[in-house]
């Protein structure tokens, strides 16, 4: 029998001691200063009645771009809030309300300002419009209550607790609502909120909480009536455990055992009673032996179950766990018993959970210094895996375990042997950043290489090789994997190639280049309505020369590369997307494709109503199409009624071509 072996360890403490002081002061004297913004000094009320005004047009002019931004409403009221003027602030506050009432993060910040100022009739008004319109949202109540108990109005946090659990809210409302009376000893509050609270939340967790409550507060007796009442109400294992355990606490032996009988007779492979009435034993009964007889009958029980099925690779894992004290040659001797029992099937479940006791074998061999034993046992599994199946995990840790022992060659061996024989996503992103770890970005190419030949289809593969590249700063290398790439994936994830491709353009602000993409896509996907519409929305990112310029200058001003680019869509790039919508009108007009002319004027129409004026708005409304009801006549002679599509554009040109006809004949 192998005994194991124990290292002695040095505990002397090291000579250099680094205390937390240390660790504090060097980080305080290496971080960096603040930025400061420049102070801005109003020395009158001309001054200061200018800068309020170009503050609120600024603010006025966000909320116009994007009126759901509702950060940027709460700053514009905090504003006005800053400014004393309070009148403003609930007017910009109602004015978010009314856009969506159901914000959460709105409400509270309306409450807040008027406590803050003091107004708390105003916050309990607007307390009491939340709740009511939103009854569900914990957290409104939650505040309502704490601050009616700040302010001391004890009857009035009770009132708004009655009205919350008449919503039958969650656990925690309920608990608090149960601290709060606990807070001023109102105890027969307590009591009957545990009697609402069961009912509502029918738990064993629910019925100990009232349990403990009453250990702290009651007597033996009441304990002993709220575990009787939970027990015949619900009959959980966890309470019947929870109430031996409190009757043995107390010196009622017999009582306990009689209620571990009952409880086993009710869950007779219940593990928690069993568990529970050992520990009993162990406090209270006789010691000799109790610990031994039950490990030995759980043992007794794995291995008839084993002899039965040994195929049962669930009990072969809990009886490998039960030996955990045991020598360790009898473990060995028991893994290999369990992985002599190969899976008769070609089910990936059943040899999944093989393969992880394998893993487990290698891991206990290498737990115990065995080095060789747990290399041979991983070689072992790879052997005898069938070809169908993959099993990236059982490679990978096999190339962990060479690189803990210093193998790193091995590694690679095993890990390129896997991706060749065995090609798996999880296996070569594995590979991948194992070799990102190391900076051998030549052998990441190389593997990414051999990751798009195996699986050309998969989009992802091609954008992670691409932004790789983008990450080395090799942009041409990125720009050619992205152009191949759209050749290469066939399938729907084509798409996002080409999204992805324009969005590093886009990153670089390469816009002329992410031009010249989507008007490759548009020819290769010249009759998709949403690349007309991906194409048309994109002139909007575009900025004019003088925006780029004005970045750089607050680029180089400010020394961040990574300063947020924002810009105002100008009237030339909006008639640039209307163009591209004309020009897909067209072409959809010219293949006779109807319902794809219909999906771009709904689209044309929705960037209309959101960038277009009046004028823009009305002219379009003309030209769309109305839905009329047509008959047609089949082979069969039977008569089918079908809805078609009359487009305005279409009868004009009709009406000018009769027309030039008459004219000639005249």
């Amino acid at each position: 029998m192998a005994e194991e072996k124990h290292r002695e360890r040095n505990k002397a403490p090291a000579e250099l001691q680094i205390t937390a002081e240390q660790i504090l002061l060097e980080a305080y004297e290496h971080k960096s200063d603040p930025l400061n913004k420049t102070k801005v000094k109003i020395a009158d009320l001309e001054e200061l009645q200018e800068f309020q005004r170009r503050t609120r047009q600024g603010y006025e002019d966000a909320l116009r771009r994007n009126r759901l931004d509702f950060g940027q409403w709460m700053r514009y009221a905090q504003f006005e809030i800053d400014q004393k003027d309070l009148r403003r602030a609930r007017s910009i506050f109602e004015r978010a309300l009314e856009i969506n009432p159901h914000h959460v993060p709105l409400w509270i910040r309306y409450i807040d300002s008027e406590i803050k100022t003091r107004n708390i009739n105003h916050a309990r008004n607007l307390f009491d419009r939340a709740v009511t319109l939103l009854p569900r949202v914990d957290k409104l109540w939650f505040r309502y209550v704490q601050t009616e108990e700040i302010l001391q109005n004890i009857n009035g946090t009770r009132h708004v607790f009655k009205r919350w659990m008449q919503w039958e809210p969650d656990t925690p409302a309920w608990d608090a609502y149960v601290n709060f009376e606990k807070r001023y000893d109102e105890l027969d509050n307590v009591r009957k909120i545990y009697n609402q609270y069961v009912i509502i939340h029918p738990t064993p967790e629910t019925w100990l909480k009232w349990t403990r409550f009453e250990e702290d507060y009651g007597e033996s007796s009441t304990v002993r009536e709220v575990f009787t009442a939970a027990i015949d109400t619900l009959q959980s294992e966890k309470l019947i455990a929870q109430f031996a355990k409190w009757e043995g606490s107390q010196k009622e032996w017999e009582r306990a055992r009689a209620i571990f009988k009952f409880g086993l007779i009710k869950f007779p492979k219940s593990t928690l009673i069993n568990e529970e009435l050992t520990h009993f034993e162990k406090q209270y009964g006789d010691k000799d032996g109790i610990e031994d007889s039950i490990l030995l009958k759980r043992k007794q029980k794995y291995e008839s179950e084993l002899e039965q099925d040994p195929l049962d690779y669930d009990t072969w894992w809990a009886y490998l766990s039960l030996l955990d004290d045991y020598p360790i040659q009898t473990r060995r001797e028991a893994f290999e018993n369990a992985v002599a029992h190969t899976p008769t099937s070609l089910e990936k479940v059943h040899w999944k959970r093989y393969i992880f006791l394998w893993i487990k074998y290698a891991i206990f061999e290498e737990l115990y210094g065995d080095v060789e034993s747990a290399r041979s046992i991983y070689k072992r599994a790879t052997k005898i895996t069938p070809k169908q199946f993959t099993f990236s995990k059982l490679w990978i840790l096999y190339s962990n375990f060479e690189i803990r022992h210093g193998d790193l060659s091995q590694a690679r061996k095993l890990l390129g042997f896997s991706i060749g024989k065995y090609p798996k996503q999880k296996t070569f992103r594995h590979y991948i950043a194992l070799e990102i770890k190391l900076k051998e970005f030549d052998r990441v190419r190389k593997i990414y290489e051999k990751n798009v030949e195996t699986f050309p289809q998969r989009a992802d593969v091609w954008i992670e090789f691409a932004e790789l590249e983008s990450e080395l700063n090799d942009l041409d290398r990125a720009r050619a994997i992205f152009e191949i790439a759209l050749d290469a994936v066939t399938t729907g994830e084509n798409a996002l190639v080409w999204e992805k491709y324009v969005e590093f353009e886009v990153d670089l602000n390469e816009y002329e280049r992410a031009r010249a993409i989507y008007q490759k896509m548009l020819e290769k996907k010249l009759d998709d309505a949403r690349a007309w519409i991906k194409c048309a929305l994109f002139e909007l990112t575009v900025p004019t020369e003088k925006q780029m310029a004005d970045y750089q200058r607050q680029v180089e001003e400010s020394g961040d590369d990574e300063l947020e680019f924002e810009f105002a869509i100008t009237d030339e790039a909006k008639t640039r997307a209307r163009e591209v919508f004309e020009k897909a009108l067209r072409h959809f007009k010219k293949v006779d494709a109807k319902e794809k002319r219909v999906v771009m004027f709904e689209a044309l129409k929705q960037f209309e109503s959101t960038h277009g004026d009046d004028t823009s708005q009305e002219k379009l409304e003309k030209r769309l199409p109305t839905v009329v009801k047509k008959k047609k006549t089949l082979e069969d002679g039977t008569i089918k009624e079908y809805y078609d599509y009359i487009f305005p554009d279409d009868q004009k040109m009709s009406k000018f071509l009769e027309m030039a006809k008459k004219w000639k004949k005249q």
